[in-house]
């Protein structure tokens, strides 16, 4: 009969979580973190991940690690340098198209699919989808047809409040050029 595996060291669960965190592009939860630590102890993996926040928001200049509410974590680029990455990212995210129909949402959420297509176009759909899939957007049934919200998850990634009046201020503050008539 095998032996168990020998239980990570504490340097081995801060090097796995700070992995996971580098690798994953999005908050991760207690249990994730847990998970990849090694340990069944979601207590232990909050601890471990504010020990690696600490470090990488003490030594990194333009990467920092957040704690969000319900103790997620994650590793993200300081706002500050996103032009600067921008520059030299090789992929984006999302389509400009898809980002134009984020930013309409966003601002004039909850909004109809009805009222998306007429100011975007039938494109609005494929945006959508794309939208939806990487979590910034969700559909609530609506009188005719669906509409459409940002998620509390659009609002860490882009730096917003998740306040709505806060969050259209901070986008009209972006010169996003929006129409102003909803």
């Amino acid at each position: 009969m095998a032996s168990p595996a020998p239980s990570p060291t504490q340097e081995e669960m801060l090097a796995r979580v700070e992995a996971a965190l580098y690798a994953s592009g999005r908050p991760l939860d207690a249990p994730q973190l847990a998970k990849v630590a090694g340990t069944a102890s979601e207590r232990r993996a909050v601890a471990l991940a504010r020990e690696v926040a600490r470090a990488v928001n003490s030594a990194m200049k333009s990467v920092e690690v957040t704690e969000y509410p319900g103790s997620r974590f994650a590793m993200q680029l300081k706002a500050e340098f996103t032009p600067v990455a921008r520059r030299f990212a090789t992929r984006p995210l999302l389509s400009k198209g898809a980002l134009k129909t984020l930013t309409f949402v966003a601002y004039f959420q909850p909004i109809s699919s009805g009222d998306l297509v007429l100011r975007r176009s039938s494109a609005a759909y494929q945006h959508i989808r794309e939208l939806e899939e990487v979590g910034f957007v969700v559909s609530d049934k609506a009188p005719r047809g669906k509409s459409y919200r940002t998620t509390d998850r659009f609002a860490e990634y882009f730096g917003l409040s998740v306040d709505l009046p806060s969050m259209k201020r901070q986008l009209e503050g972006r010169n996003l050029s929006i129409p102003r008539n909803p």
